[in-house]
């Protein structure tokens, strides 16, 4: 049992903490930082952190770079382990057929057509993108670039992991095919 006393004292100090009082988590910074992590992953691996909307890039035993991602909202998210088959320099893309008939009005233009949307500025996969596969398969999801932005450390997507575009190609520079990627 803690005295009265002991408490006041303790909270006053923890007041006069700037940015460390009770119940606040640290700011989220999108910005490349090195850190160090807690778990042994092989250097060259990714690890994504999507409660958090951070994804890490392992350069040595516990030291990463870490990188600001938007995520999949509730019920579209990935999660497990998978590797980066394919990597796309300014990507084409298509909505899957689950995203079109999820929300027809924003998929308008690709529905009952084969349409593909050309790489480029207003292409919403952006500058870069990572393909992640499970055992050969497509799993559909990618780490790619945004015209998004503001999605960055959101629940905002479909379920790929979005970057800023000077992140994921600052990333696809730094990863080759076949590394691992892990989403908890």
């Amino acid at each position: 049992m803690i005295s009265r006393r002991t408490f006041f004292v303790t909270a006053s100090a923890a007041a006069a903490l700037p940015g460390m009082g009770f119940g606040q988590t640290p700011e989220f910074d999108p910005q490349p930082q090195y850190v160090r992590i807690k778990k042994d992953f092989l250097p060259g691996q990714i690890l994504i952190l999507p409660r958090s909307y951070y994804l890490y890039f392992v350069t040595e035993p516990r030291k990463a770079i870490r990188y600001g991602v938007g995520v999949g909202k509730a019920g579209l998210e990935f999660t497990g382990t998978a590797t980066i088959d394919v990597k796309k320099e300014w990507p084409t893309w298509r909505p899957t057929q689950e995203m079109i008939e999820r929300d027809p009005r924003t998929y308008a233009k690709f529905v009952d057509n084969d349409y593909i949307q050309p790489g480029g500025p207003d292409n919403p996969l952006g500058a870069r993108a990572l393909y992640l596969f499970q055992n050969g398969v497509d799993t559909y999801f990618r780490i790619h670039g945004t015209t998004q932005p503001s999605t960055i450390g959101q629940s905002a997507s479909n379920g790929c992991i979005r970057m800023l575009n000077e992140h994921v190609t600052d990333l696809y520079d730094r990863v080759p095919v076949g590394t691992v990627v892990t989403v908890l």
